[in-house]
């Protein structure tokens, strides 16, 4: 999964021209071409649903490992909301000194209220505020689409703020002004954006009702379940992620100003290919755990789970490399890409975040972010 959120971000670190879609550089090469279609039928807004429901999976382990240990409900919640303010600074910090659009801290101040709302809920109620929230984004799409097909879609003003993010961040050359953008940036818009769009709130609740029947834990049991979940999923995800990528291309035959019509349904359609992602990942799952392949040291799924327990250092450690590498206070590398080049790097990035993962698994260490935050949401 994060090779994905590698691909997704690093667009937004190619500056210096025009962009088109999103973050991604208008036109370029076949090459450049087909890693924008790739990018945006399956990777553009089918991240953040992905690690939010997740981050809610999380959210009722936690919970659920310390009420099993003995621990009060209202101490088991006292330490979510610690981490989650810990998590919060974690996000303001990653925003100022490298990625304006760090999700740490969305999540934060999403399960900061959500696990005030919603933890002890029922699931029929969980269930019920999740469609709610995600009828928010669903009329927007018809909204939208409705008002491209009368004639009144029109390019909203973005006050400044270029496609590639706000003021185009990593196109500032000194690196104390563009701290003060990336944290512009980061409050003013990525949070906002982010909570307000309804769909991390929603795949929050979603994965906190999965929790709860362990669908993740023991994905053997929900095989027909996770099957489902994956073919609307994907289907629903990349279907209205083909619309907009066609849009992309000019094969739609519409100008520029169907992009803002057709971007809140493809966010919306984020949320099932999210879903249909974390699907698929559990058959997969399924598949290895028969094969035991998954407990050989030093197979690739092996490699894999090592990331994966040290994911918020592998996430973090993208920003470590794209920033200086790439923006214009660093070596500025960013200018020189194009679509296809830089998704190349960001699965070489990746890979690099694997081996150091699998070395740490070898020696027995956590991730650095991992033990930080460990130390600081577990005191004493």
């Amino acid at each position: 999964m994060l090779v994905l959120i590698a691909v997704a971000n690093v667009p937004y670190f190619i500056w210096g021209r025009p962009h088109g879609i999103g973050a991604h550089a208008a036109g370029g090469s076949p090459a450049d071409l087909v890693a924008q279609t790739i990018a945006i039928v399956g990777i553009d807004s089918r991240v953040y649903p992905m690690f939010a429901f997740l981050f809610g999976y999380g959210i009722v382990q936690l919970y659920s490992r310390q009420i099993a240990a003995g621990t009060e409900p209202k101490d088991a919640k006292r330490l979510l909301r610690r981490r989650h303010w810990w998590m919060l600074i974690f996000g303001l910090v990653h925003a100022l000194l490298l990625w304006y659009a760090d999700i740490l801290g969305t999540y934060a101040i999403a399960g900061l209220v959500l696990v005030w709302l919603f933890l002890n809920r029922k699931d029929r109620t969980i269930k019920v505020w999740a469609g709610l929230f995600v009828a928010v984004p669903a009329l927007a799409s018809v909204v939208a689409i409705v008002g491209a097909a009368l004639g009144s879609a029109s390019t909203p003003s973005t006050g400044g703020v270029g496609a590639g993010g706000p003021l185009d961040a990593n196109g500032i050359p000194g690196y104390f002004d563009a701290m003060g953008t990336r944290l512009e940036g980061w409050a003013v818009y990525t949070i906002p954006a982010a909570l307000l769009g309804m769909i991390v709130p929603a795949s929050i609740l979603l994965g906190m009702v999965a929790a709860r029947h362990r669908v993740l834990d023991s994905p053997a049991d929900h095989v027909r379940l996770l099957k489902q979940t994956a073919v609307i999923g994907l289907t629903v995800g990349w279907g209205s992620g083909l619309l907009l990528a066609l849009q992309n291309l000019g094969a739609l035959g519409s100008d520029r100003e169907l992009d803002w019509a057709l971007l809140p349904m493809h966010m919306l359609g984020g949320l099932f290919g999210g879903l249909g992602y974390v699907a698929v990942f559990g058959l997969i799952a399924v598949r290895l755990e028969r094969t035991r392949d998954s407990q050989r040291t030093g197979s690739f799924p092996w490699a894999v789970q090592a990331l994966g327990k040290r994911s918020l250092s592998g996430y973090l450690f993208q920003s470590l490399v794209y920033s200086p590498l790439l923006a214009a206070w660093g070596f500025g590398l960013g200018q020189h890409l194009s679509s296809w080049s830089a998704a190349l790097l960001a699965v070489g990035v990746w890979l690099v975040s694997l081996l150091i993962a699998a070395r740490l698994e070898l020696a027995g260490r956590r991730g650095p972010a991992e033990w930080l935050l460990r130390r600081l949401a577990y005191p004493g």
